[in-house]
């Protein structure tokens, strides 16, 4: 997801001034690079589903809305945050609805974060909430059989209508939070698409409507409700032996469509921008049993953190 925190930043200011928590960034935690090839379906059928993902996300640069460093460059900020996502699937051999098969998917995210900065703090610069249980994910699914051609499979696709509930740690006196602190609906749709026996192209394509969060980090505010947005990971792979191992490149792109609400009043210039991309690796130990290695680098960033980031996952089927 984006990332598993909520950073709520700042700012106008000039050389030896005081900067005041004046503008945040606004979106929930979302699913950025975490998932990546043959999206469209889970990779051994119906059945029971155990995924654990760790990644590590850096960041030396926070951005304005116009990709500009929103921080003096005395600052010298550097972002550090450990991201585990421990997720159970149930997927049903059952058809609900237009041929599609019921499930259920549950995330459980935990995070370390660290915010460090080249100088002593005495500008009121963002800081961390340390770690703790972030947001709760609960998304009922409906999963489609691949539609097979003479030479193999064609293509595959799955909805989910994902709820994200403010479960996780919070505390409006601290701008990067594992929580939210506001309830949100992320749906999305996946798909695969075979281009041969050896090719492959997945996306998975989200839209966020979030709800008031009634204690915001700004002390001015009695409310604030974050923008709508849409949210996508893209990703092609190559068969490099045959079930065993696939390369390919993988990336996301997130971009606010509607302007975030400050007690009920649109503000303009907050709205969220960010692309990435980079290599990745699956490794099948079996049918049951998979490993993923993506790496992302991020550009193009307006009002959001920007830098790097490694994810691993592990999937297994029983």
């Amino acid at each position: 997801m984006k990332r598993f925190f909520a950073v709520v930043v700042i700012c106008a200011l000039t050389l030896g001034v005081e900067c005041t928590n004046v503008l945040s960034y606004d979106l929930p935690s979302l699913n950025l690079g975490f998932t990546s090839f043959i999206d469209g379906t889970p990779p051994a059928g119906p059945g029971h589903y155990f995924t654990q993902w760790v990644q590590y996300y850096n960041s030396k640069r926070l951005t304005d809305e116009d990709g500009d460093p929103i921080l003096p460059g005395f600052a010298d900020e550097e972002l550090n945050a450990w991201i585990s996502l421990t997720q159970y699937i149930y997927q049903s051999n059952q058809e609900l609805l237009f041929g599609g098969k019921w499930g259920i998917d549950v995330i459980i995210p935990a995070v370390s974060l660290d915010l460090e900065y080249g100088v002593p703090n005495n500008f009121n610069f963002p800081e961390d909430n340390n770690g703790g249980i972030g947001d709760l994910l609960i998304g009922p699914l409906l999963q489609w059989d691949i539609t097979m051609g003479e030479k193999g499979p064609i293509f595959v696709q799955r909805i989910e209508f994902q709820l994200i509930f403010p479960t996780g740690k919070y505390d409006d006196n601290r701008a990067l939070n594992p929580g939210s602190n506001f309830f949100s609906f992320n749906p999305y749709w996946a798909g695969t698409l075979f281009l041969g026996p050896k090719w492959e192209v997945s996306t998975r394509i989200h839209y966020l409507w979030n709800d008031e969060n009634d204690d915001p980090n700004n002390g001015a505010l009695h409310d604030s409700q974050a923008g709508q947005a849409i949210h996508a990971n893209f990703a092609f792979s190559y068969d490099l032996l045959p079930k065993r191992m696939r390369i390919g490149l993988n990336g996301y792109y997130l971009k606010q469509i509607t302007d975030t609400k400050f007690d009920g009043h649109d503000v303009s210039g907050r709205r969220e921008q960010r692309l990435a991309i980079g290599p990745g690796i699956l490794y099948s130990f079996s049918g049951d049993n998979h490993l993923f290695l993506n790496t992302f680098f991020e550009t193009a960033s307006e009002n959001i953190s920007e830098g790097k980031r490694i994810s691993l996952r592990w999937v297994l089927h029983f």
